[in-house]
């Protein structure tokens, strides 16, 4: 692992006073009147909050062809950032207010005609805490606008179409997000380390799948993939936290067997997905995992900067103000 500038000679990063400076920000924006002036200022939040990362996640953690090993990921480590797990809570509420603002803006001009949407796309191991980011990251943002979808195994409907099929049925409308647990990736996975199409079958559906994502963000619908990096002693840890906590067990199934025991196949089949479809309009991030706080709060930044950077504007009023005001007053 690469050592952060900020700590080569022992200096560790002030978050605190970062994170203090931030929320002092937040309330001057609640206090200004001109939309122009509080956009302007939410973009300043979001540079400060960003101020905690030693280098920026979406530099750190991109995926990069014929570099990036995934078997050399050390899932314990939290890359770019080194503050605690309570200055971590304290990043991640503050940056699901930002969150929370551009969500409602964007579903704003989504009601307008404007394409822009956000896909979400969780993948990793068994117990990797995909599920955990789904609770945490969106936990303050405004129900209306989200769309959360978990791939399983395909149903017997699902088997009389083409695969993407289930997929476009859960895609974002203009103005959502979308997150998916699991996803069309798992239609390459599986056949790749059970065997249960011919390989000439599933290697065709890495072409196919990078179609399918450029042609979603030349309609307007960013893409983000995460892959959440777990250690297989981490993955023990939680399977056995599940069996020992009665509310739980509805957690665990025994198939999760099957897929430890084939651990080195996946990555194996993994590594191959990230080179082949990590693209400049839809890169791979691969997030170590194990300190769950940290995978939660990096796809936390990325989202928020990918909607932050889609420079909106509030839609205008597309009526006679003062004709509509006067009506109500009489």
């Amino acid at each position: 692992m690469a050592t952060d500038k900020d700590t080569k000679h022992g200096k560790q990063p002030n978050i605190s006073k970062k994170l203090k400076k931030v929320e002092k920000h937040i309330a001057r924006i609640d206090s200004m009147d001109d939309v122009v002036d509080r956009m302007t200022a939410a973009a300043r939040v979001s540079e400060h909050l960003n101020a905690v990362f030693t280098q920026p996640p979406a530099q750190r953690l991109i995926f990069r062809k014929n570099e990036t090993h995934l078997t050399d990921i050390d899932a314990g480590t939290t890359p770019g950032f080194h503050g605690t797990k309570e200055e971590c809570q304290r990043f991640l509420d503050l940056s699901a207010l930002e969150i929370e603002r551009y969500q409602q803006l964007m579903y704003a001009n989504g009601t307008r005609g404007a394409m822009r949407r956000v896909l979400i796309i969780l993948q990793g191991m068994d117990a990797s805490g995909k599920g955990g980011i789904v609770k945490h990251v969106f936990s303050q943002v405004n129900p209306m606008g989200i769309h959360y979808h978990g791939f399983g195994a395909p149903t017997e409907e699902d088997k009389q179409h083409d695969y993407l099929w289930r997929v476009r049925n859960e895609l974002p409308k203009p103005g959502w997000i979308a997150i998916f647990d699991r996803s069309q990736y798992e239609d390459i996975v599986m056949p790749h380390v059970y065997g249960t199409l011919p390989e000439d079958v599933w290697m065709r559906r890495y072409d196919e799948i990078n179609d399918f994502e450029q042609n979603l963000v030349a309609s307007g619908c960013a893409v983000l993939k995460f892959y959440l990096v777990s250690s297989k002693q981490a993955q023990k840890e939680h399977f056995l936290g599940r069996l020992e906590d009665p509310r739980k067990f509805w957690k665990f199934d025994p198939s999760d067997l099957e897929a430890r025991a084939r651990w080195d196949d996946y990555m194996t089949a993994w590594q191959d997905v990230f080179e082949k479809t990590s693209t400049s309009w839809a890169p791979w991030y691969l997030i170590p995992s194990d300190h769950r706080w940290y995978s939660r709060m990096v796809v936390s930044e990325l989202l928020r900067n990918t909607m932050m950077n889609f420079n909106m504007t509030w839609p205008s009023l597309d009526v006679n103000r003062e004709e509509v005001i006067k009506k109500l007053e009489q």
